[in-house]
C-alpha cells in the first residue's frame, strides 16, 4: 500500500489536468491524421518502391500500468534487422539503416503512425518514451524507480527525445529515466505545450 502512495502522489497533474490532457490527445490525433493523410500516404508508397518488406512495422512495447501494447512506426530498417532475435538499441547512424529509412529517421518522420496510438490511447503525445521489456529490465537493475512511470501513458515526444538523442547505451537509458521522473513531477499541460513546441522546432 506504501508503493501505491508513493505512485499516485509523484504526478505533477491533477485529475482535471489529466482528463484535459486526454481530450487535447483525442482532438489532435484526429485532426493530424486527416490534416497529414498526404504525408503518410506519400512516405508508404515511396517505403514500398524505394526497400522490400512492409512499409509499417509494430514492436511491443510497455505502457500503462506495465501492460504491452503495440506500438507503430514507419520502418526505417532493413527487414529481419534483429534476425538473430536479440533486441538490440537503435541508434542515429544505425548501419541497418535504408537510405530513405535515414532519411525519416534524421527528420523523426517514422515516428508519425504513433499518431494511431495516441488516438487508441496507449500513448500521448508528451511522456516517457515507450521501450521493450528486455531493455526496461536492464534499466530497473540499475534504477528500480522506472516502474513509476507506468502510472501514465508513455509519449511521442519528451524532454529526454530533445535533449538526450537516441539512447544506444545504458548511461544514455538511465539519464533519459531521470529526466522522465523529473517531468513526471513537475508535469503540467503548459509544459506539455512547450515540450510540444520545441519538437516542431526542432523538426
Amino acid at each position: 500500500m506504501k508503493e501505491d502512495k508513493v505512485l499516485t502522489t509523484i504526478d505533477g497533474m491533477n485529475g482535471l489536468e489529466r482528463a484535459l490532457k486526454r481530450a487535447g490527445d483525442i482532438v489532435g490525433a484526429v485532426i493530424l491524421l486527416v490534416v497529414l493523410s498526404p504525408v503518410f500516404l506519400y512516405i508508404y508508397i515511396k517505403q514500398k518502391l524505394s526497400c522490400p518488406g512492409p512499409a509499417i512495422y509494430s514492436q511491443e512495447r510497455i505502457g500503462k500500468g506495465g501492460k504491452p501494447f503495440m506500438i507503430y512506426k514507419f520502418r526505417t530498417m532493413v527487414v529481419d534487422a534483429e534476425k538473430d532475435g536479440i533486441p538490440q538499441l537503435e541508434q542515429m547512424d544505425d548501419p541497418r539503416l535504408t537510405d530513405f529509412g535515414r532519411t525519416l529517421r534524421k527528420r523523426h518522420l517514422d515516428e508519425l503512425p504513433q499518431i494511431w496510438n495516441v488516438l487508441m490511447g496507449d500513448m500521448s503525445f508528451v511522456g516517457y518514451r515507450p521501450e521493450r521489456k528486455f531493455f526496461i529490465d536492464q534499466i530497473m537493475q540499475h534504477n528500480p524507480d522506472y516502474q513509476l512511470l507506468y502510472q501514465t501513458c508513455p509519449g511521442v515526444t519528451s524532454v529526454a527525445t530533445i535533449e538526450n538523442g537516441y539512447t544506444d547505451t545504458m548511461e544514455k537509458m538511465l539519464r533519459r529515466l531521470d529526466m522522465d521522473l523529473d517531468y513526471l513531477r513537475n508535469r503540467s499541460l503548459a509544459l506539455d505545450a512547450k515540450i510540444i513546441f520545441r519538437t516542431l522546432f526542432n523538426i
